[in-house]
């Protein structure tokens, strides 16, 4: 399969398609100012060839933090693009959509993947696509973008999700997730009191989930969702850890950036080596590729600011490009088959 990346620092769709010819699947990540316009721009240019979009900074090797960036696919796959409406309040109701477009596609066995951009309700989008997950053996990799705007084929959708179901043609395809947290320590919490309209997490182990969260972690009382940098809520699920972000204070409980039920077990992260981390996800890629044509990826806005403190996002993504053309986007949280994390990074590579 081959892949054309472009970009554009003014958000120019026009310069950033430069020299994109006969695109089976076009994914665009556009600035929020030009969005509209640039869904508009993208249809003429190319009418007919599907395509998704989000508002998100992209990125190759170095991120376009105001600007437009192109991914297209140019051979080797078969393609086809949707959209569910209405995720926040009914996000199963066009399930059967998204199933005749997988069925279309005629998914093999580990040669099929889901791209997908959500405008809200993520988790329980996911949730919804659990049973297409394990029908059709689908890997699925997405991201919240901003606003709460997506595109579909020059329609723009604002309580969406907007998908890519992508067959490569000419190999497998599998998903992965890298964590630059990891348990800081054997501490569990059992989280109470919660409300999960709100994303309100109440009480840790019965007392106050604030005042845990200070005694744990040292975070001033004036500064504790700063504190998420340096440990966020880690929620086991098995052997497995997803990353829970801190949004806000809310009384004596603190407000998150994912769902979070009573009696679920919580713990507390702290940062690894991001050097290290990233070379276990080369290494480990390695080991299940032998030739990789492409990979598109999310990091997290929050992975981003860390990074952006330590001298910047590309030396991580040039390490990453080391496995071949890379690219991907800057999003508000990420999607792993049907786990919606926080502060991670995801990706789909492609044989």
């Amino acid at each position: 399969m081959k892949t054309f990346y472009g970009k554009n620092a003014q958000g120019s769709v026009s310069e950033a398609v430069h020299g994109l010819v006969s695109p089976k699947l076009i994914i665009m990540m556009s600035n929020a100012d030009k969005f509209e316009a640039n869904v508009e721009t993208l249809e003429k240019l190319y009418p007919g060839v599907p395509s998704i979009g989000c508002i998100a900074m992209g990125y190759d090797t170095t991120v376009v933090e105001n600007g437009v960036s192109i991914t297209a696919f140019t051979d080797g796959v078969t393609v086809c693009t949707g959209a569910l409406e209405n995720v926040s309040k009914a996000p199963a109701r066009y399930i059967k959509r998204i199933t005749e477009d997988v069925e279309s596609v005629r998914p093999g066995k580990d040669n099929t993947a889901i791209i997908d951009f959500c405008a809200a309700n993520d988790a329980a989008v996911l949730t919804t696509l659990s049973a297409l997950v394990t029908k059709y053996n689908l890997q699925i990799m997405g991201a919240t973008g901003d606003a709460g705007k997506v595109s579909v084929n020059g329609v723009i959708y604002e309580d969406g999700m907007a998908y890519a179901v992508i067959k490569n043609n000419g190999g497998k395809v599998k998903t992965y997730k890298e964590n630059i947290y990891a348990p800081r320590d054997n501490t569990q919490l059992i989280a109470s009191k919660t409300d999960k309209s709100k994303y309100y997490l109440g009480e840790l182990n019965g007392r106050p989930a604030k005042q845990v969260y200070i005694e744990l972690t040292g975070a001033r009382e004036n500064d504790v969702v700063n504190q998420t940098f340096k440990n966020p809520f880690g929620k086991m699920v098995g052997d497995d850890v997803c990353i829970v972000s801190l949004k806000d204070v809310s009384g004596n409980g603190l407000i998150l950036y994912r769902q979070i039920n009573d009696s679920d077990i919580l713990t507390i992260l702290e940062m690894r080596d991001p050097s290290e981390v990233a070379q276990a996800t080369i290494n480990k890629i390695k080991n299940d590729f032998n030739h990789v044509s492409a990979i598109f990826s999310v990091n997290c806005i929050f992975r981003y600011l860390v990074f952006e403190e330590r001298g910047g996002l590309s030396t991580y993504l040039n390490k990453i490009g080391t496995l071949g053309t890379s690219c991907g986007l800057v999003g508000f949280g990420e999607h792993y088959n049907t786990q919606f994390v926080n502060q991670t990074m995801t990706c789909v590579v492609f044989e």
